[in-house]
């Protein structure tokens, strides 16, 4: 199928002004840029494959760009307005619910403490403002004018569940309590009495040290008295010292 002759454009100098305003501008943006220098070479008479040549564009933007300047000038070179989904609730409506967001409870006859965003858009289908209408979307509208009302609070089970999960630094606690009066409990050899102390006395005959250890706090022994010890040291003495008198009953 041929394509159309390319449409010839004619500038006057108001817009020839502006176009490169908007062509060497440093602060245009680049599509905006674009679309001013397509414009500015097809004035001056070059066709639609040159100047997609030349600004590394694709011929069909070329023409559609050319083609909307010729139809709507200046104002054409600006992005149409976006299709899409039409709004579903109406400004009154909006305004109609964020005014009862705003109302008293005790107003409305309501038994309630405060607004909730599921009360809320309960309330506003019931008396028919908006047909079906969801806590999320009232939740939208109210944050606009920061108005949100809070959200569903947690379950008693969940808080339950927390309060009866020890927490680790408790277990921690109970352990380090329990070791230290353990550690409390076991004897040690300084909670014993040194020897020659007023509370003890010295040992006996020589046993084991487990006995003679687990011995000295329960069963002291009495020391041996003075006078009789000196006896024994001199007695001992005598047996290893000869005697000069009998001299000649030692001698072989």
């Amino acid at each position: 199928m041929p394509l159309g002759r390319a449409v010839c454009l004619t500038l006057t100098a108001a817009e020839r002004h502006r176009l490169k305003k908007m062509a060497y501008g440093h602060k245009t943006e680049h599509r905006a840029r674009q679309r001013a220098i397509v414009v500015l070479l097809a004035a001056r008479g070059r066709g639609n494959a040159r100047i997609a040549a030349e600004t590394w564009l694709h011929v069909d933007t070329v023409r559609t760009w050319r083609g909307r300047f010729a139809d709507g000038g200046l104002p054409a070179l600006a992005d149409r307005k976006r299709s899409g989904r039409p709004a579903r609730f109406t400004p009154v409506q909006v305004a109609e619910a964020k005014a009862l967001a705003c109302q008293l409870l005790a107003e409305t006859g309501i038994p309630l403490s405060r607004w909730s965003c599921p009360e809320l858009a309960a309330e506003l289908n019931a008396r028919g403002i908006a047909d079906s209408i969801s806590a999320s979307t009232v939740r939208r509208w109210l944050r606009e004018d920061a108005l949100a009302g809070p959200r569903t609070p947690p379950s008693p089970t969940s808080t339950s569940s927390k309060r009866s999960r020890p927490s680790a630094s408790r277990a921690s606690e109970t352990s380090c309590t329990s070791t230290s009066t353990k550690a409390a409990q076991t004897p040690t050899a300084a909670t014993f009495p040194r020897v020659g102390s007023p509370g003890c006395s010295s040992p006996g005959p020589p046993t084991s040290r487990a006995s003679t250890v687990t011995s000295w706090p329960d069963s002291p022994q009495p020391a041996p008295e003075m006078p009789q010890l000196a006896a024994h040291i001199r007695t001992f003495a005598q047996l290893l010292v000869p005697n000069p008198g009998n001299a000649d009953a030692l001698e072989p």
